[in-house]
């Protein structure tokens, strides 16, 4: 998804050797996911945190200057109308809430399809990627969205291939994240393409981000709660993701939820299939898989955090959940379902 591979030559509108993005921003955007990309953008582009606009530049396009607010209530201007999208390598849309009526007008949809038409290549942060799929520009492309709102875009775009395993995706002419942090690495991929591994590193540095995940990781596990349709469960399941480092009684959570220790039991094994003490086991242990995978943190600091006082029934446990010992998880690369 380079734009060089597809407009080859095409300097119209655009200094040679800079990246050019244009922003749009649904109604109701999500800022964290602006922000990252924007500033990726703005660090990898000059040197010492100056902010020059020396080797990327960026807009944020609109069909009017009014303020476009954010989901948190910041509000953001417009810099540029809607020029010849050429004059762009990249259209970036921007979504947000979903419960919010006409996230963009038919002049954004439309300038979306003349882009499209003009093989700049588009991508959607967050939900942007619904509003893609709405002008029917996710045809033939396959879209990565986060598992929260993977199961309304298989109801609303039923023939479209979507995916919610990997934090982004980029698939010729489209690009697609699933929102939040996966913005700076989608940031990264185009900083690196387009203008160096060097000007990606030193933005990476400054944002405290210790290296940029490629479309190959796989998005954060879903909260395990998620996957009950009981209220009762979820509850008591919410209450052992937070108290992940133990502590938390059988007879606390039933008490939480109104139920004897034995009506919890009995529900659980009904709803969930095990009992309470190994749903929280459970728990205890996608938690040390998470850090094992996504930290440096040693086999006792995460058995400790979990709340093991020693590495060794900590290794057997895990080993016994996911028939892989935390070492051999850790040499492998590799994340368990």
């Amino acid at each position: 998804m380079q734009p060089e591979d597809h407009r080859q030559g095409d300097a119209v509108g655009k200094s040679a050797g800079r990246l050019k993005v244009g922003f749009v921003l649904a109604r109701s955007f999500t800022l964290s996911a602006f922000a990252l990309f924007v500033d990726t953008l703005r660090l990898a582009s000059d040197e010492h945190d100056r902010s020059g606009r020396v080797l990327a530049d960026w807009q944020v396009l609109g069909s009017t200057r009014h303020l476009i607010t954010s989901s948190c209530g910041v509000q953001v201007a417009p810099t540029s109308d809607f020029v010849d999208p050429t004059r762009f390598d990249y259209i970036v849309v921007v979504g947000g809430l979903l419960t919010a009526e006409n996230p963009v007008d038919h002049d954004t949809v439309t300038f979306l399809k003349r882009a499209d038409a003009a093989k700049v290549p588009l991508i959607g942060l967050c939900t942007g990627t619904f509003i893609l799929a709405d002008a029917g520009l996710m045809r033939n492309h396959e879209t990565c969205v986060s598992w929260l709102h993977y199961k309304e875009f298989r109801e609303r775009f039923p023939n479209l291939p979507v995916r919610s395993d990997r934090i982004f995706n980029l698939d010729r002419q489209r690009g697609s994240c699933a929102g939040g942090s996966s913005a700076a690495d989608v940031a990264a991929v185009l900083v690196r393409r387009y203008i160096s591994r060097e000007a990606e590193r030193h933005a990476l540095e400054i944002l405290q981000i210790e290296k940029a995940r490629s479309a190959g990781d796989i998005q954060p596990r879903r909260p395990l709660h998620d996957e009950y349709e009981d209220n009762r469960v979820k509850a008591a399941m919410i209450l052992m993701e937070q108290h992940v480092e133990g502590g938390m009684t059988i007879l606390k959570l039933a008490a939480s939820v109104r139920l004897s220790r034995r009506q919890l039991e009995r529900l659980f094994l009904e709803k969930a299939g095990m009992s309470p003490a190994k749903a929280y086991t459970r728990v205890r242990m996608e938690r040390a898989k998470a850090l094992l995978l996504q930290s440096k943190a040693s086999l006792i600091e995460v058995a400790l955090d979990v709340g093991y006082e020693n590495a060794s029934h900590f290794t057997r446990t895990f080993k016994r959940i996911f028939g892989q010992t935390p070492t051999q998880l850790r040499a492998s690369g590799l994340r368990l379902h």
